[in-house]
């Protein structure tokens, strides 16, 4: 089936483009490069894996609770609106969420792949370069990934979300080979791998469980990259081109704070915008999303270097301040523990699981064969007769 049938709104348009600024740059010194991005280059070339193998798509989703989310996570808890609707109307409402919540991820992760591609083109160093290769192809396997999972177990897209659309277009047209990593390794994947995370930690539906976490492990990789260059590139920079890239960061944060909330999904319900946003507003299941929102995001942008006054101000403002003294080390290594433990747990239970049928099938043939223990003293067993004997053509 067409994704074009599966929206809820057909996009206005089957193919955005963005024109593209900026120069293609080559490096002829093959030198060793940085040691420690040169470490992260083996390790993304050593982390690649197929997620037609890794993910058990055999596992069923409930297309109208592929989450578990409880009443209170969805915005039209405890509304007049909520008064009014049926459990099928309730049900219609989580599969919209959970559509329009992995809509963003696969439109974000394919902005992602255009990035780490624009990457690899645009920025001076080798060692730069190899690691954005193999971070484009981790990008289009969880492209692949959640757009198999909309298709396959929700039956069900949105389009992508306006400001998300508006700062990959940003992110995109600038012609400093920065950006890119600016706006998409900090800024869209850091709101994005808090949101994974807060799904993962929260679902009891194993599938999702599943994507969410092999996806975060990837991505621990791809902070750690952004991290590594932009903290060696902006010690170089001026005052005045860091203030720069701290009002990009600004206009994106308050852009993906104000406008991600998903009122798209409430004015699918028949809840004028004006109301959807104040409903928003007052969600406390948003409210503390939304500052989860940024536990990814604050310590970067204090790690690489842009921690100015207008900056801080503006954390201090949203509320998040305070997350900047976060260890993002930490996140990142329980983000890779995590995919690991599912990892041994999962394949642990199959072994066990595959012990246990030899064992049946053992224990179902002796029972059927009672004389399956061979010959005995008082002569020889129906299967030596069967063949002529134990001495058969002796």
């Amino acid at each position: 089936m067409s994704s074009r049938d599966l929206y809820v709104h057909t996009p206005d348009r089957p193919v955005w483009a963005v024109p593209a600024t900026g120069a293609a740059r080559f490096q002829w010194d093959y030198d060793d490069g940085r040691e420690r991005l040169l470490a992260l280059y083996q390790k993304g070339k050593d982390k690649q894996w197929d997620s037609s193998k890794r993910i058990d798509w055999d596992l069923e989703v409930d297309p109208y609770d592929p989450l578990g989310a409880p009443d209170e996570a969805l915005t039209l808890y405890g509304s007049r609106h909520w008064a009014k609707m049926t459990g099928k109307d309730k049900a219609e409402l989580r599969r919209h969420y959970a559509s329009w919540q992995f809509s963003q991820f696969l439109h974000g992760e394919q902005g992602a792949m255009v990035c780490a591609a624009r990457i690899v083109e645009s920025v001076p160093d080798l060692d730069a370069k190899l690691y954005s290769a193999t971070q484009t192809m981790d990008e289009a396997r969880h492209a692949e990934i959640y757009g198999r999972f909309l298709h396959e177990k929700i039956g069900m897209l949105y389009p992508v979300n306006d400001s998300l659309q508006g700062l990959l277009g940003d992110t995109l047209r600038d012609s400093r080979w920065d950006i890119p990593y600016l706006g998409m390794q900090v800024l869209i994947e850091g709101l994005a791998l808090a949101a994974f995370g807060m799904i993962r930690d929260t679902t009891n539906k194993p599938l999702p469980k599943q994507i969410l976490a092999y996806v975060m492990q990837d991505e621990a990789r791809h902070v750690a990259f952004g991290r590594m260059a932009l903290r060696d590139y902006y010690r170089q920079l001026s005052d005045a081109e860091l203030r720069e890239r701290e009002e990009f960061v600004i206009e994106g944060c308050y852009l993906m704070r104000d406008r991600l909330r998903g009122v798209e999904v409430l004015e699918n319900f028949g809840v004028p915008r004006a109301e959807a946003d104040e409903l928003s507003e007052q969600s406390e299941f948003l409210h503390l999303f939304r500052k989860l929102l940024f536990s990814r995001i604050v310590p970067c942008v204090k790690d690489i270097g842009l921690w100015g006054e207008r900056l801080q101000k503006a954390y201090l403002d949203m509320g998040v301040f305070d997350l900047g003294d976060s260890s993002l080390d930490l996140l990142m290594s329980q983000d890779e523990e995590m995919a690991e433990q599912l990892d041994r747990e999962r394949f642990a239970a199959e072994e066990r699981a595959r012990v246990a049928e030899v064992a049946d099938a053992i224990a179902l043939g002796a029972a059927a064969d009672p004389t399956a223990d061979g010959p005995t003293a008082d002569g020889p067993t129906a299967a030596d007769s069967a063949v002529g004997g134990p001495t058969a053509g002796a």
